[in-house]
């Protein structure tokens, strides 16, 4: 009995250790240092409208429904930053773009190289490994925005993710170069709160 214990107790701590996001790879490190220098916290401001690409205000007049906030503009062009392709202009305009790329990468995104992960631990997992993770909302309503982001490479614990979810990157309401997903998603309750936020990885080719 005791040589079973034993053994159930080894079980379970590997199982532990299975579960945890794991170290943050160089690969990781490298492809968001390429993330960080596109220093979103001083572009793709909210409120005007921006070049897609550099998130630099261009000077055109906003149009659609609300003030403009430029998520999905960001991950496009982070994305782009990384050779990784995810729907963006021309092929989608900027409003309403995070809920199209939420759609897109259910759908088209699964035949372009996007895996959808479990949950938000896959998430933190794979961002630490190097891949390109982004967690996407998408509104209830077909006239409101939805919300996207990238998940940062962090070394938090399993509990820590478990209560504010994995970190990430974003624009929006608030530009954020490192903050937590319950944070950056505040403004969509259900994202978090109701676990309707979904995670997809993209592998980043070494350069």
């Amino acid at each position: 009995m005791k040589t079973l214990a034993t053994f159930a107790f080894v079980l379970c701590a590997f199982a532990a250790a299975a579960a945890e996001p794991g170290p943050i790879a160089p690969q990781a490190q490298h492809a968001f240092a390429t993330i960080d220098a596109l220093n979103v916290e001083q572009h793709w401001p909210a409120g005007v409208h921006v070049h897609w690409k550099s998130g630099e205000p261009d000077g055109l007049p906003e149009s659609g429904i609300g003030k403009h906030t430029h998520c999905s503009a960001f991950v496009a062009a982070a994305a782009d930053k990384l050779g990784i392709y995810i729907l963006r202009p021309p092929e989608h305009k900027q409003i309403l773009l995070a809920n199209a790329q939420f759609d897109w990468l259910a759908s088209e995104g699964t035949q372009r190289g996007w895996l959808p992960l479990r949950d938000e631990i896959d998430a933190q997992a794979y961002a630490n490994r190097g891949y390109f993770v982004v967690a996407a909302y998408k509104n209830h309503r077909d006239d409101k925005p939805g919300h996207i982001a990238i998940v940062r490479p962090s070394a938090k614990s399993l509990a820590a993710i478990h209560r504010e979810g994995p970190e990430i990157t974003q624009a929006g309401g608030h530009n954020y170069r490192d903050t937590t997903l319950a944070q950056g998603f505040a403004g969509h309750p259900a994202a978090w709160g109701r676990h309707e936020v979904r995670f997809y990885a993209h592998a980043v080719a070494a350069r």
